[in-house]
């Protein structure tokens, strides 16, 4: 049996294509919008839904992720309990407009300016020293993960909310593959309870970033191989 999903501005659609019957599965805000032509009005949209503490679906040049406000604890709290991630334990990354606004949540020393200059917007996620600015649920983590995805709709959201998104991609369901990282339709299904907004900007690779321990940046070591190929 083959079925259909759409989005409309405020619901998501489940289409049987076969009894040509569609029901409505969530109450989820879809937003539409174009990589090559930003739609500021729904940049804003979604930015005021980060502002009042909402979990948000977003394009990246990898992966979907879920993102939130960097700076509200409670929706940190929430995509970790979605997530299952200990933050004690686990690394958690931002998602920044531009190195300078990295700067103000990392500590990046001249070397490693250069890499992030040579390499970003790109697919790398760089693990720099953390700043004292971060929230508190960093406290005791000496690391933060730093992105400026070549996706100018993730770059808009963090620039015009004014601070980081605090992020972390989709899971991959196996049975899916790929489509439960890289189609918005597949991922707001998985998401249909978690989240209350999805940025549809289509498909997007599916490839993870590659990882890149800078907090030596004398000797940058890639943790993981994905999308990027390190300029250094």
């Amino acid at each position: 049996m083959k079925h259909l999903f759409f989005f409309c501005r405020y619901f998501c659609y489940f289409c049987d294509a076969r009894t040509h019957m569609c029901v409505s599965l969530i109450r989820m805000r879809s937003l539409r919008i174009y990589p090559s032509s930003i739609n500021e009005k729904m940049v804003d949209e979604a930015v005021e839904a980060l502002r009042g503490g909402e979990l948000i679906l977003y394009p990246t040049d990898t992966l979907y992720a879920i993102a939130c406000s960097a700076l509200n604890q409670g929706a940190i709290e929430k995509i970790c309990r979605i997530k299952g991630i200990n933050p004690q334990k686990e690394s958690l990354s931002i998602v920044c407009s531009d190195i300078s606004q990295a700067s103000e949540y990392a500590r990046i020393d001249n070397k490693a300016f250069r890499i992030l200059k040579a390499n970003l917007p790109g697919p790398f996620t760089f693990i720099l020293p953390a700043a004292t600015t971060l929230p508190k649920i960093f406290k005791g983590r000496r690391t933060v993960g730093v992105r400026v995805p070549g996706n100018p709709i993730a770059t808009a959201l963090a620039r015009e909310l004014g601070n980081p998104l605090l992020t972390t991609s989709v899971s991959y369901d196996e049975e899916r593959s790929v489509e439960s990282v890289s189609s918005p339709e597949v991922v707001a299904l998985a998401y249909a309870d978690k989240v209350s907004l999805i940025i549809d900007g289509g498909d997007v690779p599916g490839e993870p970033s590659t990882v890149v321990d800078i907090t030596d940046s004398s000797l940058p070591e890639i943790v993981r191989q994905g999308a990027g190929m390190l300029i250094d």
